[in-house]
């Protein structure tokens, strides 16, 4: 059994009753460490660490800074090995691609180790010839970060490399399901030598450690990445103090293909964003819309392909496709959307059970299922499924398309494929998304921003306004004397 302690003004210490949360491996269901159940007191004294850091970690120099924060980046790829290994074991993705999330992880620090030195202000000239206004930005305080299980190192990283670059100290809550890869993540922050306090992590539920992170006037930001349905609480607790927030929420992503494609690059994206990582992706493709001219021969190549991806236990079975879904919980809803697609006229195309055969006799397996006959009344089609389920609907004309994606209260991210210019322009345009990626599946880059649009959340995480995030404007109005003129 493993056990791992948190990590409160540069000490790694158990909760103060004692208390543990479990952690289990998805592939086998089977508990296999233990992580500390945070008390409020405990979080209390991380953001009271966090606090008394601050004044020394904003004093330093953007690039002093940012030596540290390369460090941690180096200490990331070296360990690479361990916390990947660690994040498949809690979380369930394959080996090679956690490990490729930890890679990510440490290209993110070293991104904002450089961005924290380009924090730049500006100077406005006055009417009056002896007067100038300067803008500044200065961190904002101790922040917050609330990190989600489905990428549990890389979106820490987001938090931890702006709050760190802009000057801000940081209390993290792991989430419960996968604690262990981000407390090893947050080890190379401490080892590569920031100062006590400047970096805590408090593991424990989040009617506790988040509810006091959120509540305590000391933390002067919160990050949060989850469901619309906590970020909608997180936003109104965090209004009440006026503090600074930023939320990445859920989504409910379409893929819009146009007759007048390059339809193997459209199935190659199609399978990878609809069901990497089981689906339990907040940018995953939930829904596709193809043209009616090639709805058939789409559907058929796409369950051709899909077909060819290997499910197993991320960590016996190198190289492999899928792993399990992370918790019952998630398994169980992506079962409900299906009956209830099933109940209201869907077909199933390929997929819809778990798999069969001893290794998956245990575990939270299931196929990548792919569902046709599909309409906007059923679950699978308006909610958030977070799971490998996706229904394929037929379009007549782009106007239908557009709407059709849209059709929703969701905005982080939309995908098309077209070789038309004016299509392309259209989509850009119109689809209503923060992120919008035409003829490729990656909505998301470190140096551009990512934030949703409607109920998908509120500011952005990545490029230089997930730094500016940690700052705070201040407006210097300066009249020069002369004296003696």
């Amino acid at each position: 059994m493993k056990r791992q302690l948190m990590l409160i003004n540069g000490e790694w210490v158990a909760a103060t009753d004692g208390g543990v949360i479990d952690v289990i491996n998805p592939a086998t269901e089977e508990v296999f460490a233990q992580v500390p159940g945070a008390t409020e007191q405990d979080t209390i004294r991380a953001i009271k660490a966090a606090d008394d850091a601050f004044p020394g970690w904003a004093e330093l120099a953007p690039a002093e800074r940012g030596s540290y924060i390369r460090a941690a980046s180096e200490l990331v790829m070296q360990r690479n090995a361990e916390i990947g290994r660690t994040m498949t074991e809690e979380q369930g993705k394959p080996l090679l691609e956690a490990q490729g999330e930890v890679k990510k992880a440490a290209h993110i620090l070293r991104y904002y180790a450089e961005e924290g030195e380009r924090a730049y202000g500006r100077i406005v000239a006055n009417s009056e010839a002896d007067t100038e206004s300067r803008v500044v930005y200065q961190p904002v305080g101790p922040a917050a970060a609330i990190s989600p299980w489905n990428y549990p190192v890389e979106l820490l990283a987001w938090k931890v490399g702006g709050a760190l670059a802009a000057g801000c100290t940081i209390i993290a809550k792991p989430p419960s399901l996968t604690p262990l890869s981000p407390l090893l993540f947050l080890q190379c922050m401490v080892d590569a030598g920031v100062s006590r306090g400047v970096v805590n992590a408090v593991t424990g539920p989040g009617t506790v450690v988040g509810q006091q992170l959120i509540a305590s006037p000391l933390v002067r930001k919160v990050a949060f990445t989850g469901s619309t349905e906590v970020g909608r609480k997180v936003l109104a607790d965090c209004g009440a103090l006026l503090k600074k927030v930023s939320a990445e929420l859920g989504g409910h992503c379409p893929l819009v293909v146009s007759r007048d494609c390059d339809l193997e690059a459209a199935i190659r994206a199609a399978v990878r964003r609809s069901f990497r990582n089981m689906g339990q992706i907040c940018i995953a493709i939930n829904r596709i819309y193809v043209d009616q001219g090639i709805y058939d021969d789409f559907v058929q190549r796409f369950v051709d392909s899909t077909r060819e991806l290997v499910i197993g236990n991320g960590l016996t079975k190198v190289p492999c496709d899928l792993g399990p879904m992370t918790s019952r919980e998630g398994l169980n809803k992506a079962k409900r959307h299906i009956a209830d697609a099933l109940e209201k006229g869907a077909t199933i195309a390929h997929g819809g059970q778990q798999p069969e055969g001893e290794e998956f006799r245990k575990g939270f397996f299931f196929e990548p299922t792919i569902l046709t006959n599909v309409n906007h009344d059923m679950l699978v089609m308006r909610e958030e499924t977070f799971g490998p389920v996706v229904g394929v609907m037929a379009f007549e004309g782009l106007d239908e398309a557009i709407a059709l994606a849209n059709d929703t209260p969701y905005g982080l991210s939309s995908y098309a494929f077209t070789n038309s210019f004016d299509e392309a322009d259209r989509l850009c345009r119109e689809l209503e998304a923060g992120n919008v990626a035409i003829n490729n599946a990656d909505a998301g880059v470190i140096n551009a921003p990512y934030g949703g649009w409607k109920e998908s959340g509120l500011g952005h995480e990545h490029g230089p306004e997930g730094l500016y995030e940690y700052l705070k404007v201040k407006h210097l109005r300066l009249r020069f004397l002369h004296s003696g003129r």
